[in-house]
């Protein structure tokens, strides 16, 4: 975060040293045309489809099939969600983007998003587990299985991490002198840096950063731009991910995979800079 912020001030900072002093012209260009930047920050909900989570180890191997999880928003509180401390907890996203292109930009961002495997759910399992001190011992074959606490917990929850890279269009829907409405729509791809939490069998739990995979989207947003410099922009967003290797104990041998569909919708608030034009 304190990098993201650095990052913000400087490309502000250049920004209003280019309005400045520039002596060849005094052409500024819009926000958001062609060598304009942005920012933006707020929050998400998530929805995920059932996926088969395969567990491999020294001593098990074993997949879980048709699991359910949810995301976990943060209740508002605004001690929480405006907090400069605290404001990482909820579900947000990041996005730093420059537009190399009349109508077209790139940029960068993450979707810190949360998974949150349900307990006590009904499942099936199929493979193997021996050696767990634990009354889980024993081969599986596809058998009617319920997913207790005291055999797993399964969370990514600071969380599902996906730092991904788009390319988006940006069309004026409506325009006014201090108002206007744009829609923008593009692809993304990026990778996954999850903090998993998970309690598994007699393990201790394990809470740590990996990179574990990576992941795909299209976007869909209604931006409503006011006084020139700031919006409000709404999104949908859907894609697929796939971790082949999340790191599930302190054993480095012990990882899971899955893959699934998911799907959000944003709220996010952002600011836009121009930047000046020079006459060849």
């Amino acid at each position: 975060m304190k990098v993201f912020i650095f990052i913000l001030l400087v490309l502000s900072y250049f920004s209003a040293i280019a309005q400045v002093t520039s002596q060849k012209s005094n052409q500024i260009i819009k926000p958001n045309q062609k060598g304009g930047f942005y920012f933006y920050w707020g929050w998400n909900r998530d929805a995920y489809t059932k996926s088969n989570i395969r567990f491999q180890g020294t001593d098990y191997d074993f997949t879980l099939s048709k699991v359910v999880a949810n995301d976990r928003q943060s209740a508002f509180n605004p001690k929480i969600y405006f907090n400069p401390s605290k404001i990482t907890i909820p579900q947000y996203n990041f996005r730093l983007g420059y537009y190399f292109k009349e109508h077209y930009q790139i940029s960068l961002g993450v979707d810190h998003m949360k998974y949150v495997m349900l307990v006590n759910q009904p499942s099936h399992i199929d493979g193997y587990i021996n050696n767990s001190g634990t009354s889980y011992d024993g081969v599986y074959s596809n058998q009617a299985f319920t997913i207790a606490p005291n055999f797993l917990l399964f969370e990514h929850t600071d969380g599902l991490n996906y730092i991904n890279t788009e390319l988006r269009r940006s069309d004026i829907l409506f325009h006014r002198k201090k108002f206007e409405i744009s829609a923008n729509e593009g692809i993304g791809i990026g990778g996954l840096l999850p903090r998993t939490n998970t309690t598994l069998l007699n393990n201790p739990r394990y809470d740590q950063f990996h990179f574990a995979g990576y992941g795909f989207g299209i976007v869909g947003a209604l931006q409503l731009s006011f006084f020139k410099y700031f919006f409000i922009q709404g999104e949908l967003k859907g894609g697929f991910i796939h971790m082949p290797d999340i790191r599930t104990t302190m054993h480095i041998e012990d990882k899971a995979s899955q893959h699934f569909f998911w799907g959000q919708y944003n709220v996010v608030f952002g600011a836009q800079f121009p930047i000046c034009k020079e006459n060849k």
